[in-house]
């Protein structure tokens, strides 16, 4: 596999460069850029760069709004509707996160509801910079279908991650960022570009069968983590993020990946909780002590720290993009 390896800042301004000559605004794209490039620096390809091309088209075709601009309605001293208007979820989640620090400084907790919105890529990222500014975050996203309730062979729940994190006292905030499923679409459609294998048992093809071929897999199902305990998992996010903050569920919702159908419409709730208020001013050093009872134990690695690690690597080396990814975004 042929690869060019760009600098942060030439990635960055690939995305925005590509993202305006397919119908987005200047702002938007720059959102969306700090989004992919943050994601690919982080070593998680499925919700970086390789997104490009898909949201470019559906930018082009009107799928995505790429002039939408997001709105936020403060309804109830702790609660922030926010309305992505059928356009990219970054500008929408970004709008939330300048808001939600200080309504959870008042009020001890803020939560936002996140609707009309889109794929919110690597869901760790928010929950981080919210816990950078001392806040614990929590994440629910829904997303088209793809996960069967344990038993049937209908898609019914996306694929739905979760994200958590929590500052922690002298050091970086700890981050949860997990799929509902083995592994995530955006992987598989990565693999796919590539031209690649992904592990069996990733996916359920039409049959029911597990698959290492991504096409076969983008047509079947996800499976599960933890298997029924993971569609039940997948249940509540889709109550979280769609029933609460009226955005479509998984059913109704088309896909992230092509540029047919109506705007998927799908949703994010946020909650970011002052943990001084709640917990006391001992909060973060109690965090940090449990993290060290985790770090202590032999083999053991705490959530995200890899992903820093890569962060930290991509600042200073930059990333690997396939040549082929490069050709098909040069001919948007």
């Amino acid at each position: 596999m042929a690869e060019r390896i760009l600098p942060l800042d030439a990635a960055t301004a690939l995305v925005v460069e590509t993202l305006v000559r397919c119908r987005t605004s200047p702002d938007n794209a720059r959102a969306v850029a700090r989004a992919l490039v943050a994601a690919e620096a982080a070593g998680l390809k499925g919700h970086g760069m390789s997104r490009l091309p898909s949201y470019a088209a559906q930018a082009q075709v009107g799928k995505i709004g790429g002039h939408a601009l997001p709105t936020a309605e403060h309804t109830k001293p702790g609660i922030l509707k926010v309305d992505a208007a059928y356009g990219f979820a970054y500008p929408a989640i970004e709008l939330a996160e300048s808001l939600l620090p200080d309504i959870a400084h008042n009020q001890g907790v803020a939560l936002a509801a996140i609707r009309r919105s889109h794929h919110c890529g690597a869901a760790g990222l928010p929950v981080e910079r919210l816990a950078e500014k001392g806040l614990v975050a929590l994440l629910f996203t829904n997303s088209p279908s793809a996960i069967a309730p344990w038993g049937a062979r209908k898609a019914i729940f996306g694929t739905n991650p979760i994200a958590f994190a929590c500052p922690i006292e002298n050091g970086p905030p700890l981050v949860i960022d997990l799929s509902l499923s083995q592994g995530t679409r955006g992987e598989i459609f990565a693999a796919r570009q590539r031209g690649d294998t992904i592990p069996d048992n990733w996916a359920l093809d039409e049959n029911g069968q597990p698959t290492s071929d991504p096409e076969a897999a983008l047509k079947g199902t996800m499976r599960p983590v933890g298997d029924a305990k993971g569609t039940v998992l997948a249940l509540m996010v889709e109550l979280l993020a769609a029933g609460l903050t009226g955005a479509n569920y998984a059913t109704e919702a088309s896909p992230f990946l092509n540029a047919e159908g109506p705007p998927p419409g799908t949703g994010q709730l946020i909650i970011a909780i002052d943990p001084g208020l709640v917990g006391g001013g001992n909060t973060i050093r109690r965090f940090a002590e449990f993290a060290a009872v985790v770090e202590a134990e032999p083999g053991a690695r705490l959530p995200g720290s890899r992903r820093r690690e890569s962060r930290m690597k991509a600042a200073t080396d930059g990333v690997a993009l396939d040549v082929r990814l490069l050709e098909d975004i040069a001919a948007l």
